[in-house]
């Protein structure tokens, strides 16, 4: 697909775009690409692909700006990436692309966007916007959810899994090295080597790193949640055996008296006296209660109990 940078993004002919009257903006396919790359006349040192991605970045050439993106799915963050690359000079961008999703992004910022002052700058900036534009949701969303477990965390350690706070982690993790190689992108552009960019327009590239900064931010902080509430769980169960141990640690001091009692009498000696004795068994059964009231009224005393 060729589109022109005028007011709006308009669609036209590859013929159009190397005219040169207007910045560009080109998605082509890795075998389009292949065939169309020569037309662009584009200083390119090394060979763009997409076969092996694995960051976003961008290298600045003599003649241009090439890099490549790995943008993690915001439906399933682990398991899902999309992995597209660009070139770019100061007569527009080159998206390749073997995934489509390039393609369904530059048509939504054509339906969507219109530009007092268009330019390339402006362009890139509302691309880079749309990458990201449903994370601050998702982070609000994650907060909640990560609410609701502390919660219950708080109610009822035991029966909590912790296993939805592992997968919100491992998801934070993801999104906090996207964040920093799209910071480490933008200030790239912002440099402004090859001098592509108006200076007034690199700009736009500081006010998308500065929001990138505040998303990780946000990230790092949701990354600290869960480790609190990770300690957290661990604490109520220790709390919890605790309480346990405790309580069995009472019921055997209790009863380690009543057992010296029966073991004493058990021995059942020719010359003790309280063997014969009709009060013997009563009173044994009054000192066992007296014990026992009394060893309760102390733990409960001390908060034992």
């Amino acid at each position: 697909m060729y589109y022109l940078i005028k007011q709006v993004l308009e669609e036209c002919s590859a013929e159009e775009v190397h005219k040169g009257e207007w910045q560009y903006v080109v998605v082509l396919s890795p075998e389009e690409w292949a065939k169309e790359q020569s037309s662009f006349d584009i200083g390119i040192e090394m060979d763009v692909s997409t076969a092996d991605i694995h960051n976003t970045k961008v290298e600045v050439n003599f003649d241009s700006l090439t890099g490549t993106f790995f943008v993690p799915s915001r439906r399933n963050i682990t398991e899902v990436s999309y992995k597209y690359a660009f070139v770019i000079d100061e007569k527009g961008i080159v998206f390749i692309d073997p995934s489509g999703v390039v393609d369904r992004m530059v048509k939504r910022i054509a339906r969507r966007k219109k530009w007092k002052i268009p330019c390339l700058e402006r362009f890139i900036y509302d691309f880079l916007e749309l990458i990201i534009s449903r994370d601050l949701r998702i982070m609000e969303g994650y907060d909640k959810e990560l609410d609701v477990i502390e919660d219950s965390v708080l109610d009822d350690a035991k029966n909590t899994e912790l296993e939805r706070v592992y997968e919100i982690r491992s998801d934070i993790r993801d999104l906090r090295v996207h964040y920093e190689q799209l910071i480490d992108l933008g200030q790239e552009l912002e440099e402004n080597e090859n001098n592509f960019f108006k200076n007034e327009n690199t700009r736009y590239f500081r006010l998308f790193i500065d929001r990138m900064s505040r998303l990780l931010d946000t990230a790092n902080s949701l990354r600290d949640h869960t480790v609190q509430i990770r300690d957290l769980y661990h604490s109520q169960m220790e709390i919890k055996q605790n309480r346990i141990m405790t309580l069995l640690t009472v019921v055997t001091t209790i009863f380690m008296p009543l057992t010296l009692i029966v073991g004493w009498y058990g021995m059942n000696f020719k010359y003790m006296p309280e063997l014969q004795s009709k009060w013997g068994y009563p009173i044994v059964i009054a000192v066992s209660l007296a014990i026992i009231i009394g060893s309760l009224l102390f733990f409960k005393k001390k908060k034992w109990l």
